[in-house]
């Protein structure tokens, strides 16, 4: 494990790298707003990951480097977020696809950047489609508007609600709420096989 420091136009962001020994793709994955990168779903993903020979990027947005618990402004997580991903991809990454993903917070920033960003695909642990008890006010454009593959991991009572599948957008509905702890096997398991999937065509390469 290795931890880096990225600058960005907010501040220094913080990725604790995880190295496959045959890395066929880079996946950066994000926190949660209130969270960090210790989240157990995110511990499990990354395991996932560099089994399947992925590296893994953990990323602490500035807010979190900075000691802040209250999230930035959407597009400040963004711009932090591209200037990672893009730092990460030159050199770390260099010449593989890059997965991005995250968990609630984390996951709606790697759907609104993944275009920008040119990722391969996007991995969304707990997306929130709604604030809680408040359906009306939805998140669903941010997955609608994704155009490459996305697997969405979700607990079968998270209060943040359950998007659908569609096209290019697989949905695994696992036992739990919104903190996915409840079958983490059921994560590892759902983003291993998910990766090891989307990944094997690029393989071919």
């Amino acid at each position: 494990m290795t931890v880096t420091e990225v600058e960005t136009p907010h501040g220094p962001a913080r990725a604790e790298l995880h190295c496959a020994s045959e890395g066929r793709a880079g996946l950066l994955l994000g926190h949660g707003a209130g969270g960090g990168i210790a989240a157990p779903d995110l511990v499990a993903a990354t395991r996932a990951a560099v089994d399947a020979g992925v590296h893994v990027a953990l990323v602490e947005q500035p807010y979190r480097v900075a000691g802040r618990r209250a999230p930035a402004p959407a597009k400040q997580l963004d711009a932090a977020w591209l200037s990672v991903a893009e730092d990460l991809g030159a050199r770390w990454f260099e010449g593989l696809p890059l997965v991005f993903g995250g968990r609630s917070s984390g996951a709606r920033v790697a759907c609104r950047t993944a275009g920008e960003g040119l990722a391969v695909a996007v991995l969304c642990l707990a997306f929130p489609v709604h604030p809680p008890g408040k359906p009306d006010r939805s998140r669903v454009p941010e997955l609608d508007a994704v155009d490459v593959p996305v697997l969405v991991v979700q607990g079968e009572k998270d209060p943040f609600g359950r998007p659908a599948a569609a096209h290019r957008r697989e949905v695994e509905v696992l036992p739990g709420d919104h903190n996915l702890k409840a079958d983490l096997e059921g994560v590892r398991r759902a983003v291993g096989e998910w990766l090891e999937r989307i990944l094997r065509p690029m393989d071919a390469e």
